[in-house]
């Protein structure tokens, strides 16, 4: 049975090192990008938090309203009364994180913790999967820091909420823009990666 597992994991790693030696420029880009808006984030966390919660307003009401439109003269479509009460509580809830981006602070707060936990456990098993892939350890250290940082705005969430959702929000892409970057970089300079 190890046979097939080694097998797998084997053409797994050489189908990512073809993927990222062929998207290589773009992946550097996109880490770049990744570690300049992390670094505006921790500039200024109580903007980026405040950006955060207008964001998803403005996004849940433009989806609201078009969700709504797209039912008019559609009462015949199957559920038709649950998909008009979604777009109504979606743009009831967007104007309302317009209006009290105190309380949508909160709310962002409570998933972005749920997003670095998973994102930082998914991020763990992939390292740990893909490990004598090279520089894996970055990948493995940037799912770490997701999940030390989930403890941490936890453990602060009520008292600082209002400007840690910025500040980790900028550390977390500062950190998975250096090791995309840095993976990247190694994969588009070395001629040929093999093994460990």
């Amino acid at each position: 049975m190890a046979i097939p597992v080694d097998a797998a994991a084997a053409a797994l790693r050489e189908a990512m090192r073809e993927t990222v030696k062929r998207y290589s420029l773009w992946y550097l880009i996109q880490g770049v990008l990744l570690v300049v808006a992390g670094v505006l984030a921790i500039i200024s966390p109580i903007f980026a938090s405040v950006a955060i919660v207008s964001l998803l307003g403005w996004v849940l009401i433009i989806s609201g309203v078009l969700q709504a439109v797209g039912l008019i003269g559609a009462t015949n479509v199957p559920h038709f009364w649950l998909q008009l009460i979604s777009a109504v509580l979606a743009v009831l809830i967007g104007v309302l994180l317009l209006r009290s981006p105190e309380s949508g602070l909160l709310v962002m707060t409570m998933l972005l913790i749920v997003y670095f936990m998973v994102e930082g456990i998914a991020k763990v098993i992939f390292a740990l999967t893909i490990r004598p892939f090279p520089n894996w350890g970055w990948v493995l250290a940037s799912g770490v820091v997701g999940i030390v940082l989930a403890f941490v705005l936890w453990a602060n969430m009520p008292l600082t909420a209002s400007w840690v959702l910025g500040l980790m929000l900028g550390i977390l892409l500062v950190s998975e823009g250096a090791a995309l970057t840095y993976l990247a970089w190694q994969v588009h300079n070395a001629p040929a990666v093999k093994d460990a």
